[in-house]
């Protein structure tokens, strides 16, 4: 009977602890990715917020997707030499989270757009609504502060969050939002072919299907700065294309939102992770 109760209290101990190792796993990936330990550092010395980087004067804007509700006011008030874009009150289809309407600038605009084009989400800060901005506080101001505008310009594409958690780890890049079918729908018709090719060379060839790269990964969250020239390596046509596959596709407005979250570092050039 007592060689019972130990076996039965040893089996309930080692459940325990392992169910405490799962929870001490996950909120350390947790803590990792909302940037905690660097949250509450940066609370407790915000009267100390990084001086701006100085940066080459370039004419700039931000673009948001915003909700009717959601208020930008802080951008005029705190980034005044930004010009704030406001993009029409009503896009073609209220589908795919921001992207409908980040395609929406480009289509409309892709004739007189600035050097550089911020492309950032409504809120400005916060531990919950925007633990994706790598800035102290997860400030959108501070972040947009400490672009360096002639990095962007040298790279033509640059994804505004440096935490690769989520979507750049290993574990995250054989995600099941961009399928082989997903790829060849985005792509399809389009006349500048992706730069991820399985082979190391790449060809533009008409009518040439280019292959999914096995691995696909970006830091979310779908926050980023391109140059003009980058946006215009592809015809705006692209971008009408890409914007109708949004409306067209059985998906749903997350999931779209989502494709296209881990396809705009490839849509402006990059490689595939």
């Amino acid at each position: 009977m007592r060689g019972n109760i130990r076996l039965a209290l040893v089996c309930v101990s080692s459940l325990l602890l392992f169910s405490l190792y799962l929870l001490q796993a996950h909120l350390q990936d947790l803590c990792n990715q909302y940037r905690a330990g660097a949250y509450v550092v940066a609370w407790l010395d915000r009267n100390n917020a990084p001086a701006p980087i100085p940066v080459t004067t370039q004419d700039k804007v931000i673009v948001m997707a915003k909700l009717e509700e959601e208020h930008t006011d802080w951008v005029a008030q705190e980034l005044p030499e930004h010009a704030l874009t406001q993009l029409p009150s009503q896009p073609p289809y209220n589908k795919g989270h921001e992207s409908m309407a980040y395609f929406t600038y480009i289509i409309d605009h892709y004739e007189t757009l600035p050097s550089t084009i911020a492309f950032l989400h409504a809120h400005r800060a916060g531990f919950l609504m925007a633990w994706h901005v790598d800035a102290p506080l997860h400030d959108n101001v501070l972040a947009m502060r400490s672009l360096q505008l002639d990095f962007v310009q040298r790279n033509g594409y640059v994804n505004l969050r440096c935490n690769w958690n989520p979507g750049c780890k290993g574990t995250h890049r054989f995600n099941a939002h961009v399928t082989e079918q997903i790829w060849m729908e985005v792509f399809d018709g389009t006349s500048t072919p992706p730069l991820n090719m399985s082979s190391s060379t790449q060809v533009e060839e008409p009518g040439v299907r280019y292959a999914k790269p096995v691995e696909i990964g970006a830091a979310c969250c779908a926050q980023f700065a391109v140059s003009r020239d980058q946006i215009r390596a592809r015809p705006r046509e692209d971008y009408v294309r890409f914007r109708q596959w949004v409306i067209d596709t059985e998906l749903s407005d997350a999931q779209s939102g989502r494709v296209m979250e881990f396809m705009w570092h490839i849509i402006f050039g990059m490689q595939g992770v």
